[in-house]
């Protein structure tokens, strides 16, 4: 029970975490939308009354000059200040939407870039408009502030929930599992016992049986009792020569002078 719980528990919330991811996503790009589509107008609309006034501007620091000392300090600020706030939007949105490493670098990049775009194509086709490379860097500026200030830590929260998400579903799915391979001599050991003929086993030895035990016993007596009759076949064979005679003769000569 308590691990189907727990279960339960785990899955409500991966789904609660994809919801809130998506919602926030959603809300970022309409956020973005909504910012594009007012920077256009402001940035887009075309001013006739300012065609004769208006140069372009390719030195960095020329227009900032320009602010300082010919526009009072109410003015100069609302136009620096106006080019910082159209890039603050950038460093809070942009950072959710690109990866977390290098998120930063990325921003700046991209922040940049549109700008850039949209100063070619003041100059280019927007009358009483013309290219200022330093609203450009300010607004890039702006971004990088509004980046330090806020977007660093929403997209810090943003993409921790997002690698929590994931490392839950992979949680979930079960893992493969693993064959391991064989090592080369368990190969070489397992071919040699399929390529080698097995030994013929050595036969067992007939037990000798219990007459076959008595037999020698008999046989030694035999042979026991046959070489008494061997010597003394052997002895009437001396006896039965002419020196057995003689000596012979020469006994029975001494035993008949020894009973005189």
């Amino acid at each position: 029970m308590t691990a189907e719980v727990n279960r339960q528990e785990r899955r409500r919330r991966v789904w609660g975490s994809t919801l809130l991811r998506a919602l926030v996503l959603v809300a970022t790009f309409l956020a973005l939308t909504a910012f594009s589509i007012a920077l256009a107008k402001v940035t887009l609309t075309p001013s006739p009354a300012s065609e004769d006034l208006v140069r372009s501007n390719l030195r960095p620091g020329r227009s900032l000059r320009q602010y300082a000392e010919d526009y009072t300090f109410l003015a100069a600020c609302k136009q620096a200040g106006g080019n910082l706030l159209l890039g603050v939007p950038f460093g809070i949105l942009l950072p959710i939407l690109v990866p977390r490493r290098l998120r930063m670098l990325r921003m700046v990049v991209l922040t940049l870039t549109v700008m850039v775009v949209i100063e070619l194509v003041q100059g280019a086709l927007v009358p009483g408009r013309a290219f200022d490379i330093d609203d450009a860097i300010l607004n890039t500026s702006g971004a990088l502030l509004g980046y330090l200030l806020v977007g660093r830590r929403i997209s810090h929260r943003y993409h921790v929930l997002a690698e929590g998400t994931t490392r839950a579903e992979a949680a979930r799915e079960p893992k493969p599992e693993r064959k391991l391979a064989p090592k080369s001599g368990t190969k070489s050991r397992t071919k040699s016992k399929l390529t080698s003929k097995p030994k013929p086993k050595p036969k067992p030895k007939p037990k000798p049986s219990s007459k076959s035990k008595a037999m020698p016993a008999s046989k030694a007596k035999a042979k026991s009792k046959v070489k008494p009759k061997s010597k003394s076949r052997s002895r009437a064979a001396i006896s039965r020569s002419p020196s057995g005679l003689v000596a012979s003769g020469r006994a029975l000569f001494g035993r008949l002078t020894r009973d005189r």
